[in-house]
């Protein structure tokens, strides 16, 4: 006899309470085995598949694609040991009323202990046995009706030819709005097609809808084929009409809402002074076209910037530690793990790379770049965003020297580099023009004071303008 068992949503860990599902991987009907993601959900965080730790029959699924979900809501049920469907209810998407929803499921720790289970939860982790080959398994009419055959699964926009999207999130908001990624002409890097792309052709399209409503269809006329019926709980609006005219409310959810929290905790609990000096990068510049030259992996500016960061904070440990406010401690760090401001179509993250003290500049340049990649395609780990004990902050990219950034909370310091540009500048007593920037420090006052902090900026810049400086302390 087959025993349902309820998978609820997962606690994804560091601190996450919700999710928003963006793609189902398995329908009503569909077999499982342990371990296979079953939904594609999207964290304040990162983008993850969650695995179902049961092997059966999936039976239920709650939630449309587009609902935000807290930790511990029911995701699906399934069917353990069931050899047919037959137990399954008819509903896709069942709304979770007490009086519908199948007896009270065992947790997964009193769950019987066999192949078709398993009591891991979280994402990313399994059993590591092998993945079975899904298989739609058709349903039995039931006696007196007709079986109404399952609808077909929405292919992904694009799948007839390339298309130069990364995002799954574009291609969310693609599908719901019937936009055609096929036709559009990506404003990205090599032609990639952002979310602000699906937009305009969004806004385009109802800018050039016809004003008349269509008259209704009588009852007996039925729909075309090619017409999707819209489900009964639609994709909750990310940014709803407000009752004034020209107004606009987007929820703060998501990554917005992450970053909302995370800087206001940081304004409320840290006592932040920012410092700065300007440097002249010509030298930097020099040397580094000079070491790209010579072969090999190319190194990035944002990596020489990590390596001199590494050797300022080993000047100044204070700088790489936190405040442990139960404990009225400061924590100084052994390890700089370090993270680095990225801007992406989900918004701000700041992606993390481990043990950037021990990396050389091309590691760190490799690293840059893998994080970045994945940032953009919103593929990045809750692991891979969080654990920084110190960022970088590259504000150069938008076309501005300065900034007074918000410290990345619990970190106690965040080093801003503005845009190098040519300018005049005194070198060796005469007037010359210089490839000049401005650096920002942004610290603590807790952890240190502007002595510890200007020492610090101090040797940046002097690595910046004379990086022979940085060869002394390797």
């Amino acid at each position: 006899m087959a025993q349902v068992l309820e998978f609820k949503l997962p606690d994804l860990g560091e601190g996450l309470t919700e999710a928003e599902i963006v793609r189902w991987l398995v329908s009503v009907g569909d077999v499982v085995a342990v371990d296979q993601p079953v939904v594609e959900v999207e964290t304040a965080k990162a983008m993850v598949e969650v695995p179902c730790p049961y092997g059966g029959v999936v039976t239920a699924r709650y939630g449309e694609e587009g609902t935000e979900l807290p930790v511990g809501a029911p995701l699906l049920t399934v069917a353990v040991g069931a050899s047919a469907p037959a137990d399954a209810p008819t509903a896709a998407h069942p709304a979770p009323e007490p009086a519908a929803s199948p007896a009270p499921a065992p947790s997964p720790a009193s769950a019987p202990a066999s192949d078709e289970t398993s009591g891991n939860v979280l994402v990313g982790y399994g059993t590591g046995a092998p993945a079975a080959r899904r298989r739609r398994v058709r349903r039995a009419p039931m006696s007196g009706s007709a079986a109404a055959p399952a609808p077909a699964r929405e292919p992904l926009n694009g799948a007839a030819g390339a298309v130069a999207v990364v995002s799954p999130l574009v291609r969310r908001l693609a599908r719901e709005h019937g936009v055609d990624l096929r036709e559009l002409a990506g404003s990205g890097r090599d032609g990639l097609i952002l979310r602000c792309d699906v937009e305009q052709a969004i806004s385009q399209g109802a800018t050039q809808a016809a004003p008349a409503a269509p008259a209704p269809a009588a009852a007996s006329a039925p729909a075309p084929a090619t017409i999707r019926t819209p489900s009964p709980a639609p994709a909750p609006v990310r940014a709803t009409p407000s009752a004034r005219p020209g107004v606009t409310r987007v929820p703060l959810r998501g990554v917005r809402g992450a970053v909302a929290d995370k800087l206001s905790r940081s304004r409320r609990e840290i006592p932040d002074a920012t410092c700065w000096v300007d440097a002249d990068a010509t030298e930097l510049m020099a040397a580094r076209t000079a070491m790209n030259a010579a072969g090999g992996a190319k190194i990035s500016l944002l990596a020489l910037f990590a390596r001199i960061c590494t050797a300022a904070l080993a000047r100044h440990p204070e700088l790489n530690s936190t405040v442990d406010l139960a404990a009225r401690e400061i924590v100084r760090l052994p390890e700089v793990h370090l993270g680095f401001a990225a801007q992406t179509d989900r918004g701000l993250v700041v992606p993390v790379v481990r043990d950037a003290h021990a990396r050389s500049a091309e590691s760190l340049s490799a690293e840059f770049a893998r994080l970045t990649e994945a940032g953009r395609a919103g593929t990045l780990t809750p692991g891979e965003l969080t654990g920084g004990t110190f960022t970088l902050n590259n504000y150069g990219v938008f076309g501005v020297d300065g900034s007074t950034p918000i410290i990345n909370h619990p970190e106690a310091a965040m080093l801003g580099i503005g845009r190098i540009v040519p300018k005049p500048w005194v070198y060796e007593g005469e007037l010359a023009v210089r490839q000049v920037v401005q650096l920002s420090l942004t610290f603590d006052h807790r952890v240190c004071d502007g002595g510890t902090a200007g020492g610090f900026l101090r040797y940046v810049a002097d690595c910046v303008e004379q990086p022979a400086v940085l060869l002394r302390t390797l």
